[in-house]
């Protein structure tokens, strides 16, 4: 396990959350006796990354909407986030603005009629670059996990693309799977 004694599950961020609930971040950080909160970095519409737009299905370079997010677990940063949305899909919406969204993104997208059925997660570990390596205070030679998620609705449509980046030697990521 992780300095941060931090475990990290998928299965609450998958979700859409009810009414009046918080967002599954905070939700989970406060069940275990801690304090999850973030910062938008930035949000709006911006040229699709490669990966991300092979993910999403559009040309490179087509604009989709993205999210960036500071996760910070005690005040402490825990993660580096950025949620790409197709533009059909988030263009115009509160997903391409920086007001914290009620309920967190997947509630938004249910409310607009897009709820994810299936979900791809791919992690690797590697070297950050210099500006993930500030955002996340690692010192040069602490390596990060990376955490690329792809969420499909029921007509197999990707509605969006996770990039995170999370300290390695901070973070223990858990997978449970029930099997029939």
């Amino acid at each position: 396990m992780g300095a941060s004694g931090w475990v990290s599950t998928s299965l609450p961020y998958l979700t859409p959350r009810g009414t009046g609930q918080g967002d599954a971040w905070a939700a989970e950080a406060a069940a275990a006796g801690r304090r999850g909160s973030q910062r938008i970095l930035h949000a709006g519409e911006v040229p699709a990354p490669a990966d991300v737009a092979a993910l999403l299905g559009v040309p490179e370079g087509e604009p989709v909407v993205v999210r960036r997010r500071l996760i910070l677990l005690d005040e402490e940063p825990s993660e580096l986030t950025d949620s790409y949305y197709p533009t059909a899909i988030a263009g115009g919406t509160r997903l391409a603005g920086t007001a914290k969204i009620p309920g967190g993104a997947l509630t938004l997208l249910a409310e607009l009629g897009h709820i994810g059925v299936l979900v791809r997660e791919d992690v690797t570990a590697g070297m950050p670059d210099e500006e993930e390596r500030q955002a996340l205070r690692t010192t040069p030679d602490e390596p990060v996990l990376r955490l690329v998620r792809l969420t499909l609705d029921h007509a197999d449509r990707p509605i969006q693309v996770d990039r995170m980046v999370m300290p390695a030697l901070r973070q223990r990521l858990r997978y449970q799977i029930r099997i029939g």
